[in-house]
């Protein structure tokens, strides 16, 4: 199998694992493993970012062109998302619905909520499949953005704040062990 399709199939795997526990949910999520959850992807995400695209970047070039590409990459990334998420209208978990007002379904607005969230991921997958294939480099901050805008504050709010802290801590750990070890 080519090492572009194992590049993609993997990503899909993880998605589709992830997404057939909702199968074994009878209930809603306990609050406490909900936080463990959010903190956990959290700390892959922000890792996956720092291990896998911004040092690699960073690596490839010497004195300023070694931190500017990254950096406008890292923002223009932000910039897209933050745009995407002002202009697109959406429904966060807990039933607030964010962007401008529309005549759109509850269930099409949480789709595009889900849509926007799953996007960085997509495109870290494409960057980095880029990447192997040219030696070229584009960063997206859109990742960190989802972690800032999304995770970090669902995870912090209530009781067992620290629980999702510490997931942050084991999915980062987890991912800079992985992306080390698998290079």
């Amino acid at each position: 199998m080519s090492p572009v399709l194992i590049a993609l199939f993997m990503p899909f795997l993880g998605t589709t694992l992830g997404s057939a526990f909702v199968f074994f949910m009878r209930r809603d999520m306990p609050a406490f493993l909900q936080k463990v959850l959010l903190g956990f992807a959290s700390g892959v995400m922000v890792a996956a970012s720092v291990w896998s695209l911004l040092i690699p970047a960073i690596g490839m070039g010497e004195g300023l062109t070694a931190i500017v590409p990254p950096a406008i990459g890292l923002l223009a990334g932000f910039a897209f998302l933050l745009l995407i998420d002002y202009i697109t209208p959406h429904l966060h978990a807990n039933g607030e619905t964010e962007g401008p007002k529309s005549r759109l379904s509850r269930t099409a607005k949480l789709t595009l909520a889900v849509t926007i969230h799953n996007f960085p991921e997509g495109m870290a997958v494409g960057v980095a499949i880029a990447g192997a294939l040219t030696a070229d480099f584009n960063m997206a901050g859109a990742m960190l953005y989802v972690v800032v805008e999304e995770l970090v504050p669902e995870y912090s709010q209530g009781r067992h704040s620290n629980i999702g802290t510490i997931g942050f801590a084991l999915g980062f750990a987890l991912m800079m062990v992985l992306d080390v070890v698998l290079g």
